[in-house]
C-alpha cells in the first residue's frame, strides 16, 4: 500500500511551515505598526500603566491576525519556491517526473487548513478582540480631558463644568480666551468666569485637575437659604490677575460602556450578522410601509366658507364643473390669505417629515450595507488565504529568488494591489455606489484569474516572467544598441581556418561597399515604398548571416587581437531601417495617422544612418583582421 503522506510533502512541509511562521510574526508586526501610528496620540501622555498597554496590544494583535494571515502565506511560498527553485532542488523534483501541482499538494491542504482556521478565528475570537479594543480606545481618549479639549466648542468632559477654550497651544499647554460655565445643583447658584489665558493640569494623585487662570473675572450668584424669589438673587463680582481652581475629577481608568460597540458589524459573528441585518431590513421595511401608508392617507384641510359660497359649490357640483379653483376663488380674500398660510405650514411640516424619514430609512440601508459588507468580508478574507498560495507559490517558482529580497517586494506590489482592490470595492459597496456583491467581489475577480494564470505558466515551464526577454524587447523597442560581448574560450577542440575566413571578410567587405553605393544610407527613403510598397532586404540578411558565421568560426582564436576585433563588431539591425512594422496593414495605419507616421519615419531614418555607420565599422574591422592574419601568415 502507498504511503498517503510522501518524503517529498514532508520536505515541503518542513520548508514552508518554518518560513510561515516567521513571516506570520513579521507581517503582523507591519500591520500592528501600521494600526499604532493611528491611535498613537491616544496612547502618549494619558499615564496608562503596563497592564492596560499590554491589553491594547494584545487585542490589537487579534483583531489583525486575519489581515496577517494572507500576506504571510504571499511571502512564505514565494519564498519557499524561490529558494527550492534557486538551489536546483525543483529542477529535480520536475527532472523526476513529478509536476509542480502535485509537488505542492500538501503545501495546498495547508493553506486550506490555515484559510478554515482565519474563517473560524474571525467568527469566534475577532468580533470579542474588537469589542475589547474599542472599549480600551474609547476610555483612552476619556482617562485625560486636558489633552482633549477642543478649541472654539463648549468641553463638557469635566464633571459640573463646562469649559469653553478660543485657542489652544500644543507645545505649552497655555489655553487662550477661555470661558467657563461652573454648575451645581440649581442655576442660582451658577458660577461664569472669563480668563485671557490659563493652564489645566493633572494633580500628581490624579483625583483633581487643576486650572490655573490669568487676567479674568469671576462672576457668581450668591443665593442664601432664606431667598425664595429667584428674581432677586444677589451675586459677586471678582477681577484677578492669577487664580486657582482645583476641580473634582476622578482619573481612574475605567472600561468603557460596551453597549454601543457591541452593535458595531466587526463586533458581530456570522449568525448574529444575520440577526441583524433582518431585524434591520424588517424595520426599515416597517418604516417605509408606515410612510407609504401615511403619504396616502395624508390630505390637506381647507377652511370653512360662508353658506353662500358653499350653495354655489352646491351647483357646481350637480353641474359637474366643480375643481380646486372654483372653491379657492370662491372664497374671500381673507379666507384665501388663511388658505395659502396653512397649505404653506403643512407643506412644510410634510417635508420636514420626509426628511427625517427619509434620514431614517438611509441609517437602516446604511446599517444594512455594512452588515453584509462585514458578513462577506468574512469570506472572501479566508478566500484570499488560498489566492496568494497558488500566486506565491507560482511566482516562486517561474523566477526563483529566495531570500527576503525579490520575494519582498512582489509579495508587497501584490498585497498594495489586493489592498486596493479591496479597499476601494467596500467604499463604494458601503456609500450604496456600488452592489455589495460587485464590490466585495471586485479584488477575487481579478486576483482568482491572475493566479490560475500564473499557476499554468509555472506548470508550464514558461518563461513569461524573463526578465532578459523583457529587457531585449524594450531595448529593440525603443531603439537601443544591444552590445556583443566575446569572452576568450578555455577549451578549444578545433582551430578556426585564418586564411579562409580572411578571404571570406573581403568578399563580404565586398558586398557591403556595393550595397553603400546602391541603397544610399544617408538619404531619405520613399514614404511609398516604406508603408504602402514595401519590399524585404534580403541583401543585408545575408551579409549579415555570412558576417555571423566568420565571426562564430573566429572566436575559437586564442589571438587577443582577434577577440579584440570581434567584440568590437555591431549587432547589425536587419530590418529597422525598412519599415516600422512587419505587418503590412499595421504599416498603412500609421502612415494615415500623421503625426505618429512622421515619427516612425523619422526612426527609420535613423536607423537607416546607424546601419550606414554599423557598416562602416564593419569594413574597418574587417580590414583590421584580415591584415592581421596576412602578417601573421
Amino acid at each position: 500500500m502507498r504511503p498517503i503522506i510522501k518524503k517529498l510533502d514532508i520536505f515541503m512541509l518542513k520548508q514552508f511551515m518554518l518560513l510561515f511562521a516567521g513571516t506570520f510574526f513579521i507581517s503582523l508586526f507591519v500591520l500592528m505598526m501600521q494600526f499604532l501610528w493611528r491611535y498613537v496620540d491616544e496612547l502618549i501622555g494619558k499615564g496608562l500603566s503596563i497592564e492596560v498597554l499590554a491589553q491594547f496590544f494584545w487585542y490589537m494583535g487579534q483583531m489583525l491576525v486575519p489581515q496577517a494571515l494572507p500576506l504571510a502565506i504571499l511571502l512564505s511560498s514565494l519564498i519557499t519556491l524561490g529558494n527550492i527553485g534557486e538551489s536546483s532542488e525543483l529542477t529535480a523534483i520536475k527532472a523526476a517526473g513529478i509536476p509542480l501541482v502535485k509537488a505542492l499538494r500538501s503545501l495546498f491542504f495547508v493553506s486550506v487548513f490555515i484559510a478554515v482556521g482565519s474563517f473560524v478565528f474571525q467568527n469566534n475570537i475577532g468580533p470579542k478582540a474588537n469589542i475589547q479594543l474599542k472599549q480600551l480606545l474609547l476610555s483612552m481618549k476619556q482617562k485625560s480631558p486636558e489633552l482633549e479639549i477642543p478649541e472654539e466648542i463648549f468641553y463638557g468632559g469635566i464633571p459640573n463644568c463646562n469649559l469653553y477654550v478660543q485657542r489652544k497651544d500644543m507645545e505649552t499647554g497655555m489655553l487662550y480666551g477661555v470661558m467657563i460655565y461652573r454648575m451645581t445643583e440649581s442655576f442660582e447658584d451658577a458660577a461664569i468666569i472669563l480668563a485671557d489665558s490659563g493652564k489645566l493640569q493633572s494633580t500628581a494623585e490624579k483625583q483633581h485637575l487643576l486650572l490655573t487662570l490669568y487676567n479674568g473675572e469671576w462672576f457668581e450668584n450668591m443665593r442664601s437659604q432664606e431667598i425664595t424669589s429667584t428674581a432677586n438673587v444677589p451675586y459677586r463680582r471678582e477681577s484677578f490677575i492669577q487664580k486657582y481652581i482645583l476641580l473634582d475629577f476622578d482619573n481612574g481608568f475605567n472600561l468603557a460602556e460596551a453597549s454601543g460597540i457591541a452593535q458595531m458589524a466587526a463586533s458581530q459573528s456570522i449568525s448574529q450578522l444575520i440577526t441583524r441585518i433582518d431585524s434591520v431590513k424588517n424595520t426599515g421595511d416597517s418604516v417605509g410601509r408606515a410612510v407609504a401608508r401615511d403619504m396616502t392617507n395624508s390630505h390637506f384641510s381647507i377652511p370653512a366658507i360662508d353658506k353662500a359660497d358653499s350653495i354655489k359649490a352646491m351647483d357646481k357640483v350637480e353641474k359637474g364643473t366643480l375643481s380646486y379653483d372654483s372653491i379657492y376663488n370662491s372664497l374671500t380674500p381673507e379666507r384665501q390669505r388663511q388658505l395659502l398660510q396653512m397649505m404653506g405650514n403643512s407643506i412644510r411640516m410634510t417635508g420636514a417629515d420626509l426628511e427625517f424619514k427619509a434620514m431614517l430609512a438611509d441609517d437602516y440601508n446604511q446599517r444594512e450595507r455594512e452588515y453584509k459588507i462585514e458578513l462577506i468580508n468574512k469570506f472572501t478574507l479566508s478566500l484570499t488565504c488560498i489566492i496568494f498560495f497558488f500566486i506565491g507559490a507560482s511566482l516562486g517558482a517561474i523566477i526563483r529568488k529566495g531570500g527576503l529580497g525579490v520575494p519582498v517586494i512582489i509579495s508587497v506590489l501584490v498585497f498594495i494591489v489586493f489592498y486596493l482592490l479591496d479597499n476601494t470595492g467596500s467604499r463604494m459597496a458601503r456609500q450604496g455606489l456600488w452592489a455589495i456583491w460587485f464590490g466585495k467581489g471586485l479584488a477575487p475577480a481579478v486576483l482568482i484569474p491572475l493566479a490560475a494564470f500564473i499557476t499554468y505558466k509555472a506548470n508550464q515551464d514558461s518563461a513569461v516572467f524573463n526578465m532578459d526577454a523583457y529587457r531585449i524587447f524594450f531595448m529593440r523597442l525603443l531603439g537601443m544598441r544591444m552590445k556583443r560581448s566575446m569572452v576568450a574560450k578555455e577549451v578549444i577542440i578545433n582551430d578556426p581556418n585564418y586564411q579562409q575566413n580572411a578571404e571570406r571578410l573581403n568578399m563580404i567587405s565586398g558586398q557591403i561597399e556595393r550595397y553603400i553605393k546602391d541603397k544610399r544610407l544617408t538619404r531619405l527613403a520613399n514614404p511609398v515604398q516604406v508603408f504602402f510598397k514595401y519590399q524585404p532586404d534580403h541583401e543585408i540578411e545575408q551579409m549579415s548571416g555570412q558576417l555571423e558565421e566568420v565571426i562564430e568560426e573566429l572566436s575559437n582564436s586564442r589571438d587577443r587581437q582577434i577577440m579584440s576585433c570581434l567584440s568590437q563588431y555591431p549587432v547589425v539591425s536587419e530590418k529597422a531601417h525598412t519599415r516600422p512594422f512587419d505587418h503590412k496593414w499595421m504599416n498603412i495605419t500609421a502612415a494615415l495617422i500623421m503625426p505618429v507616421g512622421i515619427i516612425l519615419y523619422i526612426r527609420m531614418w535613423r536607423f537607416r544612418l546607424r546601419l550606414y555607420n554599423d557598416l562602416k565599422q564593419i569594413l574597418r574591422l574587417n580590414a583590421q583582421i584580415t591584415s592581421h592574419i596576412l602578417n601573421k601568415m
